[in-house]
């Protein structure tokens, strides 16, 4: 993409916005919230139409060919678009048949296999956690092998463990050779994620690089000896985890 501009009235959103993701890769939008994020998504998915500049996702012009585009792309937004009555399994069958694919059930079982959500397949999404149910909605976004996926921002909401059940299908996503351009408000997970990060600020990207490429725009640390204290979420998944093994038992 390239010089987009997005205004609503007179709020300007988008003020000249330059971006560009390498196939089979994570490529991370930081940002606060109010900072262009979901307006940078909406257009290159087609949802909405920049006041100028130009974009192509796939080799196809958002504006000429979104036709394309939405052939192309799959998108998840911030809250999970399932359905509580139905199962897991029901879910991915009636998207895949929606988009008249051979074999739904075969599609489905293959998806809730990948993303380890085999055992509750036949269960109503209405019991399933917050970490399960994004699961379940990036699987039903990747029915019919699109070669883009939008995720905006995936883990609000969820727990630690949940974040970490996500964290793992948005890397095996991208080890499959699927682009992923993710839009997240936190730090952590655009460090563990992407193998590349934008910074957008008041509706510009105001850097853009490789995590140590970030980490070099700042001075270099003075080296001391420091004992490494465990974090919060380490006591947390260290004592949740003991005590989900020990109930396995």
């Amino acid at each position: 993409m390239q010089g987009l501009e997005k205004s609503f009235k007179h709020l300007k959103v988008l003020r000249g916005v330059d971006l560009e993701v390498a196939r089979g890769s994570i490529f991370a939008l930081l940002g606060s919230n109010g900072a262009g994020k979901t307006t940078v998504v909406k257009i290159l998915s087609t949802l909405l139409k920049a006041d100028t500049g130009a974009a192509r996702v796939n080799g196809f012009d958002v504006a000429t060919q979104a036709a394309d585009v939405r052939e192309s792309i799959s998108l998840t937004g911030q809250f999970a678009a399932v359905d509580e009555i139905l199962s897991g399994r029901e879910n991915l069958v009636l998207v895949a048949r929606l988009r008249h694919l051979k074999d739904p059930g075969a599609i489905a079982d293959d998806l809730l296999r990948r993303f380890s959500l085999t055992e509750a397949g036949t269960r109503r999404v209405a019991t399933y956690s917050g970490g399960m149910r994004r699961r379940l909605d990036i699987a039903m976004s990747l029915i019919g092998n699109p070669p883009v996926i939008f995720l905006d921002e995936p883990t609000t909401g969820l727990d630690p463990e949940a974040r970490i059940e996500v964290w793992q299908a948005v890397k095996e996503l991208a080890e499959g050779g699927t682009t992923v351009l993710l839009t997240t408000q936190y730090l952590d997970e655009a460090e563990q994620l992407a193998d590349r990060i934008a910074i957008l600020h008041e509706g510009r990207i105001i850097v853009n690089g490789t995590l140590n490429e970030l980490k070099q725009l700042l001075p270099a640390p003075e080296v001391e000896y420091v004992e490494k204290q465990p974090t919060l979420e380490d006591v947390f998944l260290t004592l949740v985890g003991a005590r989900t093994d020990k109930e396995q038992r």
